[in-house]
């Protein structure tokens, strides 16, 4: 009964972390994108069932995202992101039917474009010099980290279980953070690719298939960065 008891509240815990995770809009939006750029991999360009599912989630996400401010502000990578988003706004009035331009809209949403691969460049360059620094830091820790050991093996001293214990802290931190810095490189790279292939700037390379798979994946990175983290001392 106990056992139970256990899965059960183990069940309704994993089922309240879904609730809150589903709850956010950027979430939604990012299982959308994923179903998004997994029907445009399964289309390959072509007309078709696969196809629609593509342009009809695409419209639908544009809901989601509808007046999104983002609240970064990072030199040229935060000014991308706003204006790709305010580019972004016209763009939508235009496919609604609110605004008649068609040509117009169709240039600022390839500017739009153009603004997300600026952010996803500055992105990648800004997570690369991050993760460099990061892994100065890691190494310099393990050298203290081994030199406290070595304390350690002649000395009872609690000072040094101290000084050990919060190195050790310093590092596991320094090596979740690299960690995240290094998923948040791997996702800026895929959306470069995503946004190149969508500006059909290397038409022959990067096909619809390729936009799509790497969508899908930078999708399900999204998805992953956006789960609710879990309380300390539950059993996964």
């Amino acid at each position: 009964v106990l056992s139970k008891m256990s899965s059960l509240d183990a069940t309704r815990a994993e089922l309240a972390l879904l609730i809150i995770y589903l709850n956010k809009a950027e979430a939604r939006d990012k299982i959308c994108r994923a179903i998004q750029y997994g029907s445009k991999f399964l289309s390959n360009g072509q007309p078709g069932t696969a196809q629609n599912v593509d342009k009809s989630t695409s419209l639908a996400r544009k809901v989601f995202r509808l007046l999104k401010v983002s609240l970064s502000m990072i030199c040229m990578l935060s000014l991308a992101l706003q204006l790709r988003e305010l580019l972004f706004h016209s763009f939508y009035l235009e496919r609604t039917g609110i605004y008649k331009n068609k040509e117009r809209a169709e240039l600022i949403g390839r500017i739009s474009l153009f603004c997300w691969l600026g952010a996803s460049t500055c992105t990648t360059l800004i997570e690369l010099a991050e993760i460099g620094r990061l892994s100065t830091s890691i190494k310099k820790l393990e050298k203290e980290l081994k030199k406290t050991d070595k304390i350690q093996h002649f000395s009872d001293l609690s000072n040094y279980d101290l000084l050990w214990l919060w190195q050790n802290e310093q590092y596991l931190a320094k090596v979740k953070k690299s960690n995240e810095r290094t998923l948040s490189l791997v996702k800026a790279s895929m959306d470069m690719v995503v946004a190149i292939g969508l500006l059909q700037l290397a038409p022959k390379k990067v096909t619809p298939r390729v936009t799509g798979a790497y969508g899908f994946l930078s999708s399900l990175i999204s998805c992953y960065q956006l789960l609710p983290a879990r309380p300390k001392g539950k059993s996964s």
